[in-house]
């Protein structure tokens, strides 16, 4: 295990894995499948009424004075990688196939990671409080603009985001953390003193989407319809997703001259895609029956960015000391 945590993998993501291959060899079925969604609708919802307890208001109003290094983030997130996507798609499109296309252009509009970005950050020596505050306007702007982009971006594949689906969004992610913030001042001590809650929460809620997403596919025989040679490629394109979005931020942080400490910010923020963000909503915007093929593309960008971000941290933060 000691050799596995040195590469970046860890028990988490070796649970994420299992989660996997439960959901495809012994899915939830039935009346146990209807109380895992249920189960599942209720730790999300928890998830994201804890996180608006614990995100400091101040802490985002000092981030957003930084407005050049924002401005570069949140374009990152949210007009450079949907170029990208549709860019991959034109390209390996035919090949992927539809459901694993899908998958890669969802991937593309979901804000970036909030705790993986800020802990990279931090360790590679950066800016902390304007990772915080650029992982937070990602992710609660991305409630909104996420099933925005996905209309706009799918519209010609007849994916819409339907009132329900808005709704469901609205009711899971964004009342909860409203409701967190408003209760922050008698709750945030003790959600901030007592952070293994937020954690466990946090990647059980994960772990639960991951195994009734891809057991809802098993049921409904999507797998079969996925050739080997696209999940190969889908890899691989993933990777080529990724490696991209890292060099460009490496080469804007370079070339607008920002401090170290904002480029490490820059990076591991436009860089990074939030799979606890990314599972609620596709959830809400997509039949049950396709959610698991289609946040396969996240899964694997999620599981691959972790691994090199981890290595790519630890070289910062020997660089800087």
């Amino acid at each position: 295990m000691k050799a596995l945590k040195r590469i970046g993998i860890d028990a988490y993501m070796l649970m994420l894995i299992g989660m996997v291959i439960l959901g495809l060899i012994l899915p939830a079925r039935g009346v146990a499948a209807e109380g895992l969604r249920g189960v599942t609708f209720w730790a999300v919802t928890l998830l994201f009424f804890l996180y608006g307890a614990k995100l400091d208001p101040s802490s985002v109003r000092a981030g957003l004075l930084n407005w050049r290094l924002q401005g570069l983030t949140f374009g990152a997130t949210y007009a450079l990688f949907p170029v990208l996507g549709l860019g991959l798609a034109a390209v390996f499109g035919g090949v992927l196939g539809p459901q694993l296309t899908l998958g890669l252009l969802f991937l593309c509009v979901l804000p970036s990671t909030v705790q993986s970005s800020i802990a990279f950050t931090s360790i590679a020596g950066g800016n902390v409080p304007a990772a915080i505050c650029a992982a937070s306007l990602s992710n609660l702007v991305g409630v909104v603009l996420t099933p925005f982009l996905v209309t706009r971006l799918l519209h010609q594949d007849g994916v819409g985001v339907s009132l329900e689906a808005v709704e469901k969004i609205a009711l899971q992610i964004l009342l909860p953390f409203l409701v967190g913030q408003l209760l922050r001042r008698w709750i945030g001590g003790f959600v901030n003193r007592h952070k293994l809650l937020t954690m466990v929460v946090d990647r059980g809620s994960i772990l639960l989407i991951v195994y009734s997403a891809f057991g809802a596919g098993t049921v409904a025989g999507i797998w079969r319809a996925i050739p080997a040679s696209g999940l190969v490629l889908c890899f691989g394109v993933v990777a080529l997703l990724l490696a991209l979005a890292m060099g460009i931020m490496v080469a804007a942080g370079r070339l607008t001259q920002l401090p170290r400490p904002d480029q490490a910010v820059l990076f591991f923020c436009g860089s990074t895609k939030s799979l606890a963000s990314g599972l609620p909503i596709a959830t809400a915007i997509f039949p049950a029956a396709m959610v698991g093929a289609t946040v396969l593309p996240l899964m694997i960008y999620h599981m691959t960015q972790l691994l090199v971000c981890s290595a790519i941290a630890q070289r910062m933060a020997r660089t800087t000391a």
